[in-house]
């Protein structure tokens, strides 16, 4: 069993007291060492990955802000923090994320797949110096999918993709479309690692039974949200709409986590509202769970 750390943005949020249309990305602007100190938490925890602040550094968000010329220093800040605390910790590896264009749980906002290949293309090339292989998350089509996987591919890095499923159900994508038909775009384009992520742990337990038996090493990692307000969709939106679930702590997600490898993720870590306390559990109880091929 691999362990993959918790989320960043809000835990970052959490510590901040305060949340922004820029999220975590506005750590990096006003106190950076906070995003280092949330690095340490979570390989101290027992995390094996630490993955890098860059969800939202993409040229669309930056740019509807005004930020476009904070591209490069920001992706640089953000992965050399991330480098520098897995080389203190001593071990472990660095994700480059790479979040949705457009914007999280709204597909069609997203740019066909050839042109979005294009970008993260540029973004991706930023990360190659820093991080061990690169992370698409919360990619909630199969077109959204595959213009990642396009893109990324570019900088012979290897290349994980998380989906992120409907939160009533998890056998399909966030935009409809059924889990089981982004199976033979995954074949296609022959991801290292095949994740679900920020979606409920219920979802997250449907859908990794339809991603089973294709031959993909298998990932999860859930969020600790009630789900995904309706107002919560456009650029501008603050995550303040978002609200924390009282019944996920440690040991629940845990028993969810459980079930994740026995459906056959052997990579398992949290997302939005899972945090330090959280791996701390997946560490201590599933460390020992057969140890799979490192699959970088």
């Amino acid at each position: 069993m691999m362990i993959l750390d918790g989320g960043m943005g809000q835990e970052l949020v959490k510590r901040a007291g305060r949340a922004t249309d820029l999220w975590s990305m506005q750590a990096l602007l006003d106190m950076p060492g906070m995003v280092r100190q949330v690095h340490d938490e979570y390989f101290a925890a027992g995390a094996e990955i630490a993955t890098t602040n860059t969800y939202s550094i993409l040229p669309d968000r930056l740019e509807t802000k005004g930020l476009g010329e904070h591209l490069l220093p920001l992706t640089r800040s953000a992965c050399a923090m991330a480098v520098a605390a897995r080389d203190t910790h001593g071990s472990g590896q660095v994700a480059g994320s790479l979040g949705p264009q457009g914007f999280s749980y709204q597909p069609d906002k997203s740019p066909p797949a050839d042109q979005a290949a294009e970008v993260y293309a540029d973004v991706a090339r930023l990360h190659a110096d820093y991080v061990d292989f690169h992370l698409l998350e919360t990619m909630s089509s199969i077109d959204q999918a595959r213009g990642g996987l396009m893109g990324a591919g570019v900088t012979g890095k290897p290349v994980w993709v998380s989906l992120s499923v409907d939160d009533a159900d998890g056998t399909k994508l966030r935009s409809g479309e059924a889990l089981a038909d982004a199976v033979a775009m995954l074949r296609e384009y022959n991801p290292v690692v095949v994740l679900i992520n920020c979606s409920l742990p219920e979802a997250v337990s449907q859908g990794l039974p339809v991603l089973a038996d294709h031959g993909f090493t298998l990932g999860a990692y859930a969020n600790g949200f009630t789900g995904i307000h309706s107002d919560f969709n456009s650029i501008d939106a603050t995550v303040d709409l978002l609200k924390a679930r009282t019944d996920l702590g440690p040991a629940e997600y845990l028993s969810f986590a459980k079930s994740w490898a026995e459906a056959g993720a052997s990579i398992i870590g949290g997302c939005c509202e899972v945090g330090p306390d959280h791996i701390t559990a997946l560490s201590l109880s599933l460390i020992h769970i057969s140890e799979p091929t490192r699959p970088y």
